[in-house]
This record gives C-alpha cells, sequence and structure tokens, in this order.
C-alpha cells in the first residue's frame, strides 16, 4: 500500500481476479443453449419476443451445469475474500461505497473493461 494506491496488493489482486471470474462465467454462458432445461423454441408472433424467431434448446449437459455451478461457487468465494478483507476496517464508514466503487475501477483488467 503506498499514498498513491490506498489499497494493499492482496486486495487488489483478490479484486482482479474477481472481475477476470465474472467474465469467464458470462463468456461460457454466451457459449450455452439459451435454455437449462430441454424447451421447445417459437416463432416470432407465437409469443413476445424481442428477439425474433428462437430455436429449440436442447437444455444443458451434467458437465455444463456443473461447470456453471463451480464458477458460482468461485464467484461467491472471492466476493467474500473482498468484503471480508482487514481493510475495510479502516475505511471511514461515510465513504465506504465510493472506496469499494475505486477498487473495482483500479482492480479492473484490461481485457474485462473492454469487453463491458
Amino acid at each position: 500500500m503506498n499514498d498513491e494506491n490506498p489499497f494493499p496488493h492482496d486486495l487488489l489482486q483478490l479484486q482482479e481476479r474477481l472481475h477476470r471470474a465474472h467474465a469467464e462465467h458470462r463468456a461460457y454462458l454466451d457459449g450455452l443453449p439459451w435454455s437449462v432445461e430441454p424447451m421447445k423454441g417459437w416463432v416470432r408472433g407465437e409469443r413476445f419476443s424481442h428477439r425474433g424467431d428462437v430455436p429449440h434448446s436442447p437444455g444443458w449437459s451434467d458437465e455444463q451445469k456443473e461447470t456453471v455451478d463451480g464458477m458460482w461457487a468461485e464467484i461467491r468465494e472471492l466476493s467474500i475474500a473482498v468484503v471480508d478483507h482487514r481493510h475495510w476496517k479502516s475505511v471511514p464508514v461515510d465513504t465506504l461505497v465510493k472506496t469499494r466503487r475505486e477498487l473495482k475501477r483500479q482492480a479492473r483488467p484490461a481485457e474485462v473493461a473492454e469487453a463491458a
């Protein structure tokens, strides 16, 4: 920690890992079928759809479900580690939200920031 950067190095690393875990989760979900369970699709007009026709969804495989569950578990663990970090005890309550936003901004990896 220094005057330019008020955050401990390990907290910055945790927040960066959290940003990356969220980005990897979103990217993985983008490659999956739109429905977790098999579901019949529909054409525009049968049901409301801002996307137009919606194809049938084969659902997710057990492996895909396990992967998503594992990703969520990692995101939860990292979130808890960031929120419970000892650094937050030294931050005045009236600046806590602003300081947490600054941590997120400083720790955002370049490729995650570009994708957002």
